[in-house]
């Protein structure tokens, strides 16, 4: 077939329309066959079972419709006639008018036929001159590319790497015809700038700016902003522990900060670096707050207090340091069964800020405190505190124990509380599986009998 016209902007918008709903439909219902262990290529198995129609009021179309300048609906039915006489399109008139208005415009149902290797097209389809027509390639080669994009960059990572099972995931999606997404079958710049991103982070030891990340990667302040959301949507996917977390706090497990952090500290901290310096901020009150940059330079840390308290929010930590040496001391002291030394002066506590989800260098530097220093853990009462709780003894030190996250302290404040959502009464039965909690399964099991949760910032300190 020989067809000599450039699609008038109408007639773009009418093929496109079709060729979308085509690769749809032929996505859902493709089989693949293998080919080899790395390939596979589509079974030539049923037609698609009927034609493909669509109603041209359904298109945002630029001057078909125009009232004042018939020209470009008449250039537009004569080349939609002219793919009709070829046996490409079959067009629907509105009734009494015939050659000048159309109503819709269908695909006639696939016949095999042969393969023109000039064109790259889909296979065994008489709908590839139209893909020829618009220079647009069909989504069949845009899977192909991919998955050659993909098997080229997943040898870099080893199999327990979560970057290869996102991987494989990806590539079982092309192979089954499905959406590779946050891969684009579309979108030729973001897989390879996504899989620029997954090679760059192991580069990245301490908490980076993301401006920072994104010049690094591209030279550019701005593209990894784009990237963000196919990160993220990549990593849950293929960590099961990350897909509670919030976007924010995912990707600072990868140490990407909108901006540099600070851990907030309070107490008598001695922190050693690796050039011997030692830094005392116990001269800082009420707190200071310490470059989470800075923490993978320290070597030792020496704590002159009886006890370390990490809690989950900043106002309770400020509320917490705001009453310690009184109030706030002497309950914990009261929780953790200490007295006062001599009974001349409360037993100090250091005190530490989560942020939440503890990050990476939260637990960097967790892992420095002392074994002989006791770690407690406030949080809230719910599935995030108890998850918060878990994560701290499987990667830091199972030794850490609760604080005010007990049955009692629930009790005395429940008239506080609020009420599960379906989700946390999946993800607390879900977590009280875990082997590390088995001492705090009681209070996860009144917690669902309740079905009420209780926030750190009702109880009083």
């Amino acid at each position: 077939m020989d067809i000599s016209f450039t699609p008038s902007p109408d007639v773009a918008v009418i093929l496109n329309a079709l060729l979308d709903k085509f690769e749809n439909r032929a996505k859902r219902g493709h089989v693949l066959r293998e080919v080899n262990e790395t390939e596979y290529a589509p079974c030539n198995t049923a037609d698609v079972p009927r034609s493909i129609k669509i109603n041209l009021t359904d298109l945002s179309l630029p001057t078909y419709f125009s009232q004042t300048d018939p020209e470009p609906r008449t250039i537009a039915n004569q080349q939609l006639q002219i793919l009709e006489q070829q046996g490409l399109l079959s067009l629907g008139w509105l009734s009494g008018e015939a050659n000048h208005l159309l109503q819709s415009v269908a695909l006639p149902k696939t016949e095999h036929g042969t393969r023109n290797p000039a064109l790259s097209t889909v296979e065994g389809t008489q709908h590839e001159l139209l893909f020829y027509l618009l220079s647009r390639k069909p989504i069949a080669g845009h899977r192909a590319r991919m998955e050659t994009l993909i098997l080229a960059e997943k040898f870099r990572y080893s199999k327990e790497d979560w970057r290869a099972r996102a991987l494989d995931y990806t590539l079982r999606q092309l192979r089954a015809g499905k959406s590779p997404s946050p891969f684009s079958l579309t979108d030729s710049n973001l897989n390879p700038d996504l899989l620029a991103v997954l090679q760059a982070l192991p580069a990245l030891t301490t908490e980076t700016p993301y401006r920072v990340f994104s010049v690094r990667v591209f030279n550019d302040s701005k593209r990894f902003e784009d990237l963000k959301p196919a990160l993220v949507r990549l990593a849950r996917r293929a960590n099961p522990e990350w897909k509670s977390l919030t976007s924010e706090d995912l990707l600072r497990e990868l140490n990407l900060v909108a901006n540099p952090g600070y851990v907030h500290l309070a107490g008598n901290w001695e922190l050693t670096d690796v050039n011997g310096q030692i830094i005392s901020i116990d001269s800082f009150a009420p707190s200071v707050g310490f470059p989470a940059a800075q923490i993978a330079s320290l070597q030792k840390i020496t704590i002159r207090a009886e006890s370390v308290l990490c809690i989950e929010n900043l106002t309770s930590f400020h509320e917490f340091i705001r009453t310690n040496g009184t109030r706030g001391t002497d309950q914990v002291n009261r929780y953790t069964g200490k007295q006062p030394n001599n009974g001349t002066r409360p037993t100090q506590h250091a005190a530490l800020c989560l942020m939440g989800n503890p990050s990476p260098s939260i637990r960097c530097l967790l892992r420095l405190i002392p074994e002989e220093t006791p770690i407690y853990l406030w949080s809230d009462i719910d599935y995030g505190g108890f998850n918060i709780l878990s994560q701290l003894r499987r990667q830091v030190n199972p030794r850490i124990q609760p604080y005010l996250m007990d049955i009692s302290t629930f009790e005395n404040y429940a008239y506080l509380s609020r009420p599960f959502t379906r989700g946390d009464i999946h993800n607390l039965k879900r977590l009280a599986l875990h082997p590390v909690l088995e001492d705090v399964h009681p209070t996860i099991e009144h917690l669902l009998e309740r079905g009420l949760k209780l926030e750190q910032e009702a109880i009083q300190i």
